[in-house]
């Protein structure tokens, strides 16, 4: 650990006021930026999805429910895959708890990967995750909103990935979606972002920023090589 300056409580309180006004300014900015977010315009969505989940044969409009929003976690499960993406666990981690505060908002929530729902269902068990999370196996979702890649797209080098050439031969990546149904049950897609763009998703990242080791990711194959399933831990 990086052996910080020692100072009065005084010193530390000038220097803590210093950076709160920063944090002040990093606050008014984001909520800028989240305005912008709001206000983009909007892609109807005309393709017909059908997924796999708990009740059956549900399309996109009916993952809404009784919501005029959606919002869809694209998670890397590929159907020859075993386990769901490690990396994509630690986000799901932190979804249970939200679901009911979302719909007080008029807001639904659900999970989308390629792999069967028996699989989803199995993994979910083991994990104790309660929220919706449906099969897209037998559907091109994946392939549209740009989170799985077909073998000949990426020997073409022609696949995209966060808006840009793709570089990586993995067939899936993840992501996050945002959609909105009108009145007359019409579905657009509002929001996507992907790669870093769902750091800010993750609560357990966002408490290892305030403390002085902050990640501790600096030395690593990787920057989320220590990331395992929660019940894969040894303390």
């Amino acid at each position: 650990m990086t052996t910080n300056e020692v100072v009065s409580k005084s010193a530390w309180v000038e220097a803590r006021r210093r950076l709160l006004a920063k944090e002040k300014e990093f606050t008014r900015l984001r909520d800028e930026l989240s305005a912008e977010r709001r206000a983009l315009p909007w892609v109807r969505i005309h393709k017909e999805y059908t997924f796999d989940g708990p009740s059956g044969k549900e399309t996109l409009a009916q993952l809404f429910g009784d919501r005029t929003q959606l919002v869809v976690y694209h998670f890397m499960f590929a159907p020859e895959w075993e386990v769901g993406c490690k990396s994509c666990s630690f986000w799901a981690d932190n979804f249970n708890g939200i679901t009911a505060h979302l719909r007080q908002r008029d807001v639904a929530f659900a999970a989308i990967s390629r792999a069967p729902l028996a699989k989803l269902q199995d993994f979910a068990k083991r994990l104790g995750w309660t929220f919706k999370w449906v099969s897209s196996n037998d559907n091109d979702f994946n392939y549209d909103f740009e989170v799985s890649f077909r073998r000949e797209a990426l020997a073409r080098g022609d696949a995209t990935y966060n808006f840009a050439k793709f570089q990586r031969a993995s067939s899936d990546m993840p992501g996050i979606s945002v959609f909105a149904k009108d009145e007359s049950g019409a579905v657009f897609r509002t929001y996507s972002t992907f790669g870093r763009g769902l750091d800010m998703m993750n609560t357990a990242y966002q408490y290892l920023d305030l403390v002085p080791k902050g990640r501790d990711e600096a030395g690593l194959p990787y920057t989320m090589a220590w990331v395992k399933l929660r019940d894969l831990y040894d303390r």
